[in-house]
């Protein structure tokens, strides 16, 4: 259906794809996954556009293949004053009342040839999307998706997760030739992204879909597409077993650096030897060992470079907290309640001590948010943040903290740093670096510029952090980076989320919202709630064990101890034929 030859591609600022390669074909679901800014929406763009480009190599399109998109910055209409139904309906609907019309028209018209021909065409085009069962095929969706009872809702009432889902359905019944969706799970909550699952495996047509999300990535797709350092590299089968080949290449490639390593500083004393002979004594001979000895290194040396795919840099985020000797308590909400056209919370009572981590989670629209952001305003009178707090928000909201206009470099002069040069040093550890530092903030990813809030925030002391979903766009290599800072982070944070791993790996509790308002629930409560709605059996016990082999494995390559690390590879294959 899709396939892609050779393909290279250039911004005047930075190069993009090098002679990249892939294919999609029936029936394949394909996660499209990589770093953030490393071009999977421009990608997209060119397949949906290809004449909008100029590019090198080749990008054939079966004819005629119709192609369904899902945006991740689709906005949900407060106006938009339909139902459900006739919003997932709207094209069916249209061309239904169309071929009405023609039908009544005929009745009185004398020349009825050019209105059988409009008739006809209309009527492929219904048939097209599959228009005979369009009303059972709505209800059959809304209802894999728990929206059943949403049929007759207005649309402007859904929730932002509720919409997505949505149109998602909307493109799906369409019967697209391939469906493109760009980030589809950013802001689901755990329900919404069950459904989202559901929707995505109940699909028969070829999708491709960016995402970074682990939940899905794990249980979604059979095909996997990988864009790294303008290098892309395809693989067919699960993201859990391609995982595990990415692992298997590590210990390769790190057993091989280490013998390359012992190599090249035994030819650097033999090179040096043959210099300090050649200087003296200048036979040809000696010269052409010589010439040998540094091509030999200079072999050694390209090899040593990592491959793009195995070892590609997390960001160092280094979350710093200026805190007191003594363990105190940083907030206390007591008696809360908050409300819109109806109540949202009521008598809403927790707090947080000076070194707590708390998840704060709850169904799309429960009021979380407007939570987060009453606390950070801090002119609440049942909410107290102790005396002299220095307090950090970091915004679903991107615009509200970047000033979108700015570059990268006046962003950051404009919070304090005094010279280019430190403002270079900074942010490269948050993975900017070069041209990019003179971008417009607002032509950034959206990955990019939720890492920007995080260098923000890093680069000043805090002693309380309230982040509203703050991995949602991160890559995962992002979200594991961010996970061990807030891991290590010595001060208090509230945090807004719906990734499952994000929360057990680095919080101490969550703060659950049911019936309008707040409880407290253990991490130990929270893994089996969620374990128990949305995994197979037995999926906690094995990915237990699956995590405490990895580990062993990242401890065996760190001793070098490459037999230890290939014997604990063979038991983690085991672990994830079960999955």
């Amino acid at each position: 259906m899709i396939k892609v030859d050779n393909l290279s591609f250039s911004f005047p600022q930075k190069d993009l794809f090098d002679k990249i390669s892939f294919t999609l074909e029936e029936g394949q679901h394909c996660a499209f996954i990589g770093t953030s800014g490393s071009g999977k929406s421009t990608l997209i763009d060119m397949i949906m556009d290809p004449e909008r480009y100029m590019f090198d190599g080749t990008l054939d399109i079966a004819s005629p293949c119709r192609i369904g998109y899902v945006s991740q910055f689709s906005q949900l209409d407060k106006t938009d004053e339909i139902t459900v139904f006739e919003y997932i309906g709207a094209d069916y609907i249209k061309l239904q009342n169309e071929i009405a019309s023609i039908c009544t028209e005929m009745e009185t018209s004398s020349d009825i040839d050019p209105l059988l021909e409009k008739y006809q065409q209309a009527l492929d085009a219904f048939n097209a999307i599959g228009g005979d069962d369009f009303e059972s095929n709505i209800m059959k969706q809304l209802n894999l998706a728990n929206l059943g009872r949403h049929e007759n809702l207005m649309v402007s009432k859904l929730s932002g997760g509720e919409f997505k889902l949505i149109q998602v359905i909307k493109e799906m019944l369409t019967a697209p030739d391939l469906l493109i969706m760009d980030e589809p799970d950013v802001f689901l909550d755990f329900e919404n992204l069950a459904a989202l699952r559901n929707l995505i495996n109940s699909h028969k047509g070829i999708l491709l879909v960016v995402t970074h999300n682990r939940y899905l990535l794990n249980h979604c797709f059979d095909k996997i597409v990988h864009l790294e350092n303008t290098e892309l590299q395809e693989f067919d089968g699960r993201y859990i077993d391609y995982n595990f080949q990415l692992l298997q290449s590590k210990i390769e490639l790190q057993e091989l650096a280490v013998a390359d390593t012992e190599e090249i500083a035994r030819n650097e004393i033999v090179i040096d030897n043959l210099r300090a002979v050649a200087s003296v004594h200048t036979e040809a001979a000696r010269g052409k060992s010589l010439n040998a000895r540094v091509k030999l290194l200079e072999r050694l040396e390209a090899r040593r470079i990592k491959a793009p795919f195995v070892d590609i840099k997390q960001p160092e985020i280094f979350l710093d907290a200026d805190t007191g000797a003594e363990e105190t308590i940083a907030l206390k909400v007591r008696g809360y309640s908050a409300s819109f056209e109806d109540i949202l919370l009521e008598n809403v009572n927790f707090e947080l001590k000076s070194t707590d981590k708390a998840a704060l989670i709850g169904s799309n629209g429960t009021g979380k948010t407007t939570l987060l952001r009453e606390i950070f305003k801090n002119n609440h009178d049942s909410i107290e943040i102790t005396e002299g707090a220095d307090v950090a928000f970091l915004s679903q909201l991107q615009g509200e903290i970047l000033n979108e206009s700015n570059t990268i470099m006046e962003e950051f002069l404009d919070a304090g740093f005094k010279t280019y040069q430190d403002i270079r040093a900074y942010v490269l550890k948050y993975g900017f670096e070069g041209e990019i530092l003179d971008q417009k903030i607002g032509s950034l990813s959206g990955g990019e510029k939720n890492m920007l809030q995080l260098a923000k925030i890093s680069a000043g002391k805090t002693n309380l952090l309230l982040l509203d979903e703050p991995t949602s766009h991160l890559d995962t290599y992002s979200q594991i980076a961010l996970e061990k800072a807030i891991e290590n982070y010595k001060g208090a944070v509230l945090m807004i989320s719906h990734d499952f791993y994000s929360i057990v790996n680095c919080m101490d509790f969550v703060l659950i919202i049911e019936d309008k308002t707040i409880r407290k629930m253990s991490m130990r409560k929270f893994r089996q709630m969620i374990y128990a709605k949305h995994f197979d059996r037995d999926y906690l016990e094995i990915e237990q064990k699956k995590k405490a082999v990895e580990t062993k494995i990242a401890l065996a390559l760190k001793d070098t101890d490459f037999e230890r690390a290939k014997i604990l590879s063979e038991e983690l294959e085991s672990l994830i034929q079960l999955f």
